[in-house]
């Protein structure tokens, strides 16, 4: 059988792991072999643990780039800060995936927010396929769009971050004697480009797509080990995956306590052993990841940060969701969520966010349910082992 590589480069979280895993217990099943290589061996490990197949780092950028304007409008200015700032940047990462690709002799190489292995995958002739969310997939246009729509760009801005990440590319391709690209938005293509959320999710607003492409619907984190029981008492159920580093995460918690709302909480931070920063029996802190299927039947209202995949889960299951985006992707996913009526961004209201306000109108308000609802019912008979098994096909098909 054929051996697939799964490669995570760029970006945070655990949702690329997540991602990952299905796909690659899906494959080991089906009797091809599997290895992964990670931007983040350490915190992936309890998530991947039951996977059978070796673990690589991978080459990640690790320095300081100055000269590149912030915050970043476009994702070609987003990858200037990652390494793709000239050809003396970019070579190191791209001899390091293709020192890495060149020892593992992979028959195709999958790439989640890996734009350089898919680069050194090119240039190995190694078939690929580029898989995840909108954010990072986005659309075959030049240049490419801003991030900060709501914002004025300076004329020129888009397009001369879009020639000197290209620059970079095609001089490190040149160098290995492969074709150059013909423009910034195809290092994020493969040979098969995979794009996993729907149009309602799509952080680029995007309402169809090229030929050859399809909506693969949202990847959902599963298998995790943490089923943890309500608080006890009549209060409305609230499940909340936050994290310590989100400014607002203390006021959030105490909102929901003064309340009386029950609440799971993952916290990664105090997961790790980090003590609670609100104490109160209507909360529950997991131990680790949960498993969503359970808590999510019984909300009333999810809150987090708009990670793709407990966002999509909520959705599916009829949630509202109240969202605290921490960084440009997540916002933007927070906005087309805001927009379907189904949640509310916190990061587009005033502050400081009276998070108990928003807390009582999402729960008590039927709207944001009725939206959550509509959503699921659009999307129902979507289960993320249909998704899998496609996916795993497509890479068979690609194998030939």
């Amino acid at each position: 059988m054929a051996h697939i590589h799964f490669a995570w480069e760029l970006g945070g979280g655990l949702g690329h792991a997540g991602r990952i895993k299905p796909l690659a217990q899906e494959a080991l099943r089906r009797g091809h072999r599997v290895s992964i290589s990670l931007r983040d061996l350490v915190h992936t490990d309890t998530l991947l643990h039951d996977v059978d197949a070796p673990r690589f780092q991978s080459p990640v950028w690790l320095h300081h780039v100055h000269g590149v304007p912030s915050p970043q409008i476009s994702l070609a200015e987003i990858m200037l800060t990652c390494g793709y700032l000239n050809k003396g940047t970019l070579q190191g990462l791209f001899s390091g995936w293709r020192g890495l690709l060149s020892h593992l002799k992979p028959d195709l190489l999958v790439a989640d927010y890996a734009p350089t292995a898919l680069l050194a995958a090119r240039s190995l002739g190694i078939r690929n396929a580029s898989l995840g969310i909108g954010f990072f997939i986005p659309p075959d246009v030049a240049p490419l769009p801003s991030l900060r729509d709501w914002e004025p760009v300076q004329r020129g801005r888009l397009e001369s971050a879009d020639a000197q990440m290209l620059a970079a590319i095609n001089a490190v391709l040149e160098r290995a004697g492969t074709a150059p690209l013909a423009r910034a938005a195809h290092a994020f293509q493969g040979d098969a480009t995979l794009l996993l959320t729907w149009p309602e999710l799509d952080h680029y607003n995007r309402s169809a797509l090229p030929p050859g492409q399809r909506w693969w619907g949202p990847s959902m984190l599963g298998n995790a080990a943490e089923r943890p029981a309500w608080p006890a008492g009549n209060g409305p159920k609230v499940f909340a995956y936050i994290k310590s580093e989100h400014p607002d995460h203390e006021a959030l918690l105490r909102a929901l306590v003064e309340l009386g709302c029950r609440t799971i909480c993952f916290m990664p931070s105090v997961a790790a052993g980090k003590p609670p920063p609100v104490q109160s029996p209507l909360i529950i802190y997991a131990r680790g990841p949960v498993e969503l299927d359970s808590p999510l039947a019984q909300a009333d209202l999810c809150v987090c940060h708009a990670g793709e995949a407990t966002l999509a889960q909520a959705l599916l299951s009829g949630v509202p969701l109240l969202l605290m985006p921490m960084q440009t992707e997540q916002f933007l996913i927070a906005r087309r969520v805001a927009q379907t009526g189904a949640g509310f961004n916190a990061a587009q209201g005033s502050r400081p966010v009276d998070y108990a306000a928003l807390v009582v109108s999402l729960v008590r308000e039927s709207s944001a349910r009725v939206a959550a609802q509509a959503f699921a019912a659009n999307h129902a008979g979507f289960t993320a082992q249909q998704q899998t098994d496609a996916l795993v096909t497509e890479f068979e098909r690609l194998l030939g």
